[in-house]
């Protein structure tokens, strides 16, 4: 038995002596003697009885343990060409002097901060300055709309909000503070005081008594640093709130103790970094990626992350994350495949890549939407190094289903984010809630009590929470996904279940329509949506971005397409439209929005998620899916 299976094996059988062994890894104040409160299922709660704090095993315990000159967070900006390191003991006096702020004023245990920040350090401060002081950040995306930010605001009632002047793109700035300043208009909650960080690029005018300048503020802060304060390892570390929400937001709850196991021991058993090494996530501090592999599990794991403000094209070239590679020696890189498939569009030989020297960089780490074969293929002929797929959810806080790469590397089958991982009871199930067999679509659920570090409810939404996720099985978490596991064992994720199209009775993956056509060379990225249909009930459309450089015959490759989906997904699929178009609208994490695009081609009022990059991509695309002359 190989160290993955026996390792699984234990997390699902004994649960409870698997995750005291795990507790070891973190410093607690007052260490765990019952595991799991198991007394109010489907509610259950990890460590009850200890206590901790999450910024002092992030912090405090490297510095004191001697690792006060490892360099903690390499800040490297593209768009300002500004690059600066922090040592454990130099971001150490940061958070304590930030925390200090926060305190003086008036921010207590339990209460909340909303941090609207670009990708600066002041937000990796400012999220750990609140874990010190026991407060519970809220993290919201830097630029979302004024109406989304209140929303947040007055579900989760901050006391203070963060932040800055401005985000800087590679064109143009953003100002954050009319959108702070609408958003404190329209919330119902006030905010006691507002902390700004300006930034030199774009300058923000302050309302006098209510906004105060970080940089002010932190003169006072470091006369009077913060301590680490004692919180139950149920205590709240964070509310973050899913993309896409409408009305009242769902906020995804994360605990001190269960988030600090989790971190500390998925970063060496599933990505292979820990102390020392150059770790970077090229996601966002407003996403659960940036949370958990920015922020939290490379600090508590003593490794060094790298924040990184920029885009992977266009600042200024498809070469910037081969540049931030080279220059940082950076082991391991975890980035979304749509970020991959930017650069491979840009660069689709890579000759960017030959003016840097890589040879630091030992795994690409791919999550946060489905990894379509061709990009998997591409990325690991051009880097030669393993391309890894990971599947996990906002909700779970870290992976469900990845390859082991430091417990136990296992063969990669593109298409696939291998084996639940230990700790995830991984169930595919039909809609009787029956487990179906091997290579037999279905739900993909996870028996509860899910692991430490996944969500043990909403914020302030108990109901919510059971009626989200909890109510469809019982005794089980629904992903929302659909997929199947092979005879390996390997999962498979086809995509979320509501993308699942019924055509004529047969119920059909779009996700392996997709997998199909993005194998075609001509094809940069595409999606299939299910449209309504009189006669079938729903047929599938697809919309094809092509690769830069490429000039095909339209009526050809839509034939080409067409011909290939037949032939490996069957002609049951009745696939036979495909429209060439020049970008497909995206959430800022990289997600197709399928389901908008499914709700405007069937000629209903869609609702346009606050989490869209860029709105004219779907202007241009409305009239195309609405099949308008």
């Amino acid at each position: 038995m190989g160290a993955y299976q026996e390792t699984y094996d234990r997390s699902i059988e004994d649960p409870e002596g698997f995750w005291r062994e795990q507790a070891e890894l973190v410093d607690w104040f007052r260490k765990p003697q019952r595991i799991l409160d198991d007394e109010r299922p489907p509610f259950y709660r990890w460590y009850p009885d200890a206590t901790l704090n999450t910024c002092y095993n992030a912090l405090d315990r490297h510095v004191a343990k001697g690792a006060a000159e490892r360099a903690a967070l390499i800040y490297d900006s593209a768009v300002t060409d500004t690059r600066r390191t922090y040592t454990y003991a130099e971001l150490l006096e940061e958070v304590a002097a930030f925390g200090g702020v926060l305190r003086a004023l008036g921010v207590e245990q339990g209460d909340r901060v909303v941090i609207y920040l670009p990708m600066i350090p002041e937000a990796i401060i400012a999220m750990l300055a609140c874990a010190r002081i026991g407060a519970v950040h809220s993290v919201v995306f830097g630029g979302f709309a004024p109406h989304e930010l209140a929303v947040r605001i007055d579900d989760a009632q901050p006391k203070v909000l963060v932040t800055a002047s401005g985000g800087i793109e590679p064109s143009r700035t953003v100002e954050y503070k009319p959108y702070v300043d609408r958003a404190l208009e329209l919330a119902e909650h006030e905010v006691g005081a507002v902390v700004l960080k300006q930034r030199p690029q774009v300058e923000a005018t302050m309302i006098e008594g209510r906004d105060i300048d970080w940089d002010v503020a932190m003169k006072a802060g470091r006369t009077d640093p913060a301590e680490c304060v004692e919180v139950a390892a149920t205590d709240p570390l964070y509310v973050l709130y899913t993309s896409g929400t409408t009305g009242k937001p769902k906020g995804i709850v994360r605990d001190n103790g269960g988030h600090a196991v989790a971190m500390a021991w998925s970063l060496p058993n599933i990505y292979a970094c820990g102390e020392g090494d150059v770790w970077w996530a090229a996601s966002d501090v407003g996403w659960v990626v940036g949370h958990s592999y920015i922020v939290y599990s490379p600090l508590i794991c003593g490794a060094t992350t790298v924040l990184y403000e920029g885009k992977p094209v266009g600042t200024p070239d498809a070469g910037a994350f081969w540049r931030v590679i080279s220059e940082h020696r950076v082991k391991s890189l975890f980035t979304a495949p749509t970020a991959i498939r930017a650069i491979k569009k840009d660069d689709p030989e890579a000759a960017l890549l030959a003016e840097h020297d890589i040879s630091s960089m030992e795994t690409l780490f791919l999550a946060g939407e489905r990894l379509d074969p061709d990009t998997w293929e591409w990325a690991t002929r051009t880097l030669d190094v393993p391309v890894i797929d990971n599947w996990w959810q906002t909700e779970t806080g870290w992976p469900i289903a990845a390859n082991l790469r430091g417990l136990e590397p296992m063969p990669i089958k593109p298409g696939s984010p291998t084996v639940p991982v230990p700790g995830y009871d991984v169930q595919i199930l039909d809609e009787r809630g029956e487990q179906v067999g091997a290579d037999t679509e279905g739900a993909i659920c996870i028996r509860l009590p899910l692991p430490p570090g996944c969500l043990p409810g909403l914020w302030n939404d108990e109901d919510r929470f059971v009626s989200s996720y909890l109510s469809a099985f019982d005794g089980y978490y629904l992903s929302g996904d659909g997929g199947y596991v092979d005879s390996d064992g390997y999962l498979y994720v086809m995509g979320r279940t509501d993308d699942v199209i019924n055509v004529a009775g047969h119920r059909l993956s779009t996700g392996s329509m997709e997998a199909v056509i993005a194998q075609h060379p001509s094809v940069a990225e595409c999606a299939v949506i299910g449209v309504a249909d009189s006669m079938k009930g729903q047929m599938p459309r697809g919309f094809v971005v092509l690769k830069s450089g490429v000039e095909a015959d339209a009526d050809d490759l839509r034939a080409e397409l067409v011909r290939m989906v037949r032939d490996e997904v069957g002609a049951v699929a009745s696939f036979k439209e495909v429209e060439i178009v020049g970008g497909l609208p995206k959430t800022r994490s990289g997600k197709i929005l399928r389901k908008t695009m499914r709700e405007i081609a069937d000629g209903k009022d869609a609702v346009v998620p606050s989490t869209i990059e860029d709105e004219a991509v779907l202007d241009d695309l409305r009239p195309v899916l609405r099949k308008e002359e």
